[in-house]
């Protein structure tokens, strides 16, 4: 067993050690600390268990790999990840924990008084909650097949049976209290190695400034960016700075489904349900927005040096020129070790022995190219999810930096799991058990219910997880697509809206999650393709996409046909009775206000 091996066995076996701990400490009692931990978080604990919550694996593995690949078009995931967050604070949270209530389905029944509009909403939240999590076992599987050295299937068996122990046993009280262990834990996971590479490739300890720095490896006159930008172009690729994803209108409207899937991410949602008052709802996505900043603001810089890291490690000469490509026979230890896991190969088109890494779709680079006697782009996969956990690596850090990395990326995806099985699992237990077909259960027989619910949903997630379906590549993105063309307008018309009924949500809600889903799955852009990143799969434009939007951001528009629909329907049926209008009024006046102190 290899140094690194005992490193990151210890490490890793240390924080699953400390999660279970946690949960038997915390095991819930009764259902209200089960679905909601009893309503009795700290707002700042509530807070960093939620950023822990939301920066799955693909806010720690993923995106910093999308960056360092497309530069500049991947701020899509900062701009609408962190935007949807001010949307929530502002728009839904506060006024969701006045309504009181343990889930997202539980207020849209009640506020749009319909058992029909619960069940509507809990086939939403599923749909929308078993996609993200398919994207949680690929980051297990991911970094537990490199570093563990199991397989991807043995992987995802081990982070099952952690995410079980903890979840079934203590429900959302468990949850929460793991989550603050793993919020540290992945974020000293993911700061560390970006300081010490930051301090190798600009002198300066801070990432985030590290990145506007200068390229210290230089004549000191060269930006960190500017280096990049010369690499890439040198080699064909895009200038990394200036990149678009697909389209400006694209990289907008994909933004936006961002922003509202954010906020209308129902495992997201319900942790504002288990804080005492109100106002700390509103304080806990504020102190949420502080802790995800800190990773936030790391991960462009994470992304470009892994980028510059990487094509220095293949070019050991000149950039671009036949002679300055690596012989495969001298490739480092690290490249080795990645291939043997299939995330990352190699392949010798033109039988020189040295490793030929450009873009070969760039027509202009190409005929250069062809001068030099190079076939084509000889490294065939480079798996985009492998950035991150690679990066120490490939920057010779120590071995603890590395193992500490495998034990934050397994936080993340961990972390995230567990919320969205407990949403899947309320949803079932609460929603449909007790609110529908067993109104009568008592809270012993629920809270039992609850974690039966919660196994199975862990046992569809991990069969997911080993036969994804045809879109896995890019789950996540999806996931947030269909969260904001379906939950988040019922929820913002029914906190805004009085005159809004049933009939307009649930027609709404229907149309807005078909229409996403129908494109999705009608245009072969989204589908699988081996080696791509589960957060997005390609990027190029399709040549029948709707004013050539991507179906991962198609969100936003299926959000827009919710709200039409809704407003159509509405307007042509009854609407809502008297006590449900003051409902809506009364959730929205701030308590202590001279409006509620004369309503009541």
């Amino acid at each position: 067993m290899s140094n690194l091996d005992i490193w990151t066995y210890a490490i890793v076996g240390t924080t699953f050690a400390l999660y279970i701990g946690i949960a038997i400490w915390a095991r819930a009692a009764t259902t209200g600390e089960f679905y909601v931990a009893g309503k009795g978080v700290h707002p700042v604990a509530n807070g960093m268990a939620t950023a822990a919550d939301w920066m799955s694996a693909a806010s720690f593995i993923s995106m910093a790999g999308l960056i360092a690949f497309e530069g500049y078009g991947a701020s899509v995931f900062l701009m609408g990840w962190t935007g949807g967050y001010v949307l929530l604070a502002l728009l839904l949270a506060p006024y969701l924990r006045k309504f009181g209530k343990f889930t997202v389905p539980e207020f849209i029944g009640d506020r749009y008084y319909s058992q029909t509009a619960r069940i509507v909403a809990v086939i939403c939240l599923i749909l929308a909650s078993i996609t993200y999590v398919i994207g949680q076992m690929k980051g297990i599987g991911v970094a537990f097949s490199r570093f563990l050295e199991t397989s991807y299937e043995m992987g995802l068996y081990i982070g099952m049976g952690i995410v079980a122990v903890y979840a079934v046993l203590g429900g959302m009280k468990g949850i929460t209290y793991t989550q603050i262990a793993q919020y540290v834990v992945l974020i000293f996971a993911y700061t560390i190695p970006a300081i010490f590479i930051s301090l190798a490739l600009t002198g300066v300890p801070l990432p985030q400034i590290g990145l506007g720095g200068n390229y210290a490896p230089g004549d000191g006159t060269v930006t960190l960016l500017g280096k990049l930008d010369q690499v890439v172009t040198d080699l064909g690729f895009r200038e990394y700075t200036t990149a678009v994803m697909g389209s400006s209108l694209n990289m907008f409207v994909y933004t936006l489904s961002l922003m509202i899937g954010t906020a209308g991410l129902p495992h997201v949602i319900i942790r504002f349900f288990t804080v005492p008052k109100v106002a700390d709802a509103r304080y806990s996505a504020g102190w949420a927005l502080v802790f995800i900043a800190i990773l936030y603001t790391t991960a462009p810089a994470v992304g470009a040096m892994a980028r510059l890291n990487l094509i220095d490690t293949i070019q050991v000469g000149e950039v671009g020129s036949p002679e300055g490509n690596l012989l495969y026979e001298e490739r480092p230890e690290w490249f080795k070790k990645w291939e043997t896991t299939g995330l990352l190969q190699f392949e010798d088109k033109n039988d020189d022995g040295r490793i030929q890494y450009y873009d070969d779709t760039n027509e202009a680079f190409a005929e250069k190219a062809e001068t030099f006697g190079w076939k084509g782009n000889e490294m065939v996969k480079v798996d985009r999810d492998i950035m991150v956990l690679a990066n120490p690596e490939i920057a010779g850090l120590p071995n603890w930096v590395i193992a500490l990395v495998v034990a934050g990326g397994l936080a993340a995806a961990l972390s995230t799991a567990a919320g969205l099985l407990l949403a899947i699992s309320s949803a079932i237990s609460h929603d449909l058990l007790k609110g529908v077909f067993m109104k009568g259960i008592s809270e012993k027989s629920e809270l039992r219910a609850g974690r039966i619910s919660m196994v199975g949903a862990i046992l569809v997630a991990g069969y997911l997880g080993l036969n994804p379906p045809g879109f896995a590549a890019g789950t996540v993105a999806i996931a947030f697509g269909l969260a904001a063309s379906s939950i988040f307008p019922a929820l913002m018309m029914g906190i805004f809206m009085k005159k809004m009924n049933n009939a307009g949500a649930i027609a709404g809600m229907l149309s807005g999650i078909s229409v996403t889903l129908l494109y999705v799955f009608q245009h072969k852009g989204i589908f699988f393709v081996p080696g791509t990143s589960f957060l997005m799969p390609e990027l190029g434009m399709g040549p029948d996409w709707f004013f050539g939007i991507s179906p991962n951001a198609f969100g936003a528009v299926g959000a827009l046909v919710n709200f039409i629909v809704a407003f159509a329907v509405a307007k042509v049926t009854a609407p809502p009775p008297e006590h449900i209008q003051h409902l809506v009024e009364d959730v929205r006046v701030p308590r202590g206000s001279a409006d509620a102190v004369a309503d009541h």
